[in-house]
């Protein structure tokens, strides 16, 4: 394997493009989860910027791609304080802003292990059409050549689906991470060159039955029938074990970096924006995932989302 050095450090003639979420989130630290009905002190307390197409813009952007957001917020103090975000982070803002509607929130609860639940409110989300996306693309696509094009599972299905029917049709790589699962049409994932789920969603997304997924081989075997549907290449992420990855030709899978969690939220987000830029820059797929895992691992080792992205000298040094 070569080197980060190889990565070039400003790719200007192309873009990644990310199509999602955009969500004020409210993080709340604990010692334990509560139970049902049980009533527990937390810790901490946090509002800051996030959402999954947001985090995902923000990783992509600080490790060295130029990228452009597309999304909708709501004409509300925070909707007006995430296109901040995305303006003080160097991405290029088409985002826009829903009357009368609130911008999405997302609850956090972070665990003291480093494990969290996230319970999310699409808000303005929910109302980021087709034809805007389209128009946004295109726009995007008379000035830039678009590199890489990815979505998430946050916005509506009919808008994730257009936007990566217009990416392939502008020639650009897609990548659509499920998150969460939604009810994808079979048309969708002949559009999609790399799936990146994590285990729960990927067994969501599995059409064989049988005993849970425990070992590497059982989530190669869910990657393939994944694959089967029509996605290019499947990457299933596994925390602390690494990841497992599929084509219709081979499969095998990466290494995780070792590291002490203190906070898994936005590492999988990091893990999409590092394998965006990578492949943007024209790496081949396991450099991409080695980026890809050095970007999650490092934020997982931070508190907050958008806060706890690194930047890319921290990922060329660990990747050393």
């Amino acid at each position: 394997m070569s080197t980060p050095a190889n990565i070039k450090s400003n790719p200007l003639e192309s873009v990644v493009v990310v199509v999602g979420s955009l969500n004020t989130d409210f993080v709340l630290t604990l010692d334990a989860f509560p139970a049902s009905g049980e009533s527990v002190l937390g810790k901490t307390f946090e509002q800051a910027p996030g959402g999954k197409g947001l985090n995902q813009a923000v990783a992509a952007s600080r490790l060295g791609a130029q990228v452009a957001m597309i999304g909708a917020v709501g004409s509300d103090q925070f909707g007006h304080g995430l296109i901040q975000t995305l303006t003080d982070e160097g991405i290029d803002s088409l985002v826009s802003q829903v009357p009368d509607i609130s911008t999405g929130m997302a609850i956090i609860e972070v665990e003291s292990s480093g494990e969290n639940r996230i319970i999310v409110v699409s808000g303005a989300n929910n109302f980021l059409s087709e034809d805007s996306v389209e128009t946004s693309l295109r726009e995007i696509a008379g000035e830039h050549r678009i590199g890489v094009v990815l979505t998430q599972g946050e916005v509506p299905v009919q808008t994730t689906e257009r936007a990566l029917r217009v990416a392939k049709e502008l020639g650009a790589i897609t990548i659509l991470n499920p998150a969460p699962v939604r009810d994808f049409p079979p048309s969708v994932f002949p559009l999609v060159d790399y799936l990146v789920p994590n285990e729960h969603e990927a067994q969501g997304l599995c059409t064989l039955e049988g005993n849970p997924c425990i070992s590497m081989l059982d989530f190669v075997e869910v990657a393939t029938s994944i694959v089967d549907l029509g996605v290019g290449s499947v990457i299933i992420t596994r925390g602390e074990k690494g990841a497992v990855w599929s084509t219709a030709t081979a499969s095998g899978q990466a290494a995780a970096f070792r590291i002490v969690p203190v906070d898994t939220v936005a590492a999988g987000d990091a893990f999409c924006g590092g394998l965006a830029a990578a492949l943007n820059e024209g790496q081949p797929l396991n450099e991409a995932l080695r980026w890809a895992s050095a970007a999650g691992a490092l934020t997982a080792t931070r508190v907050g989302a958008a806060a706890s992205l690194p930047r890319r000298p921290e990922v060329e040094e660990l990747l050393l």
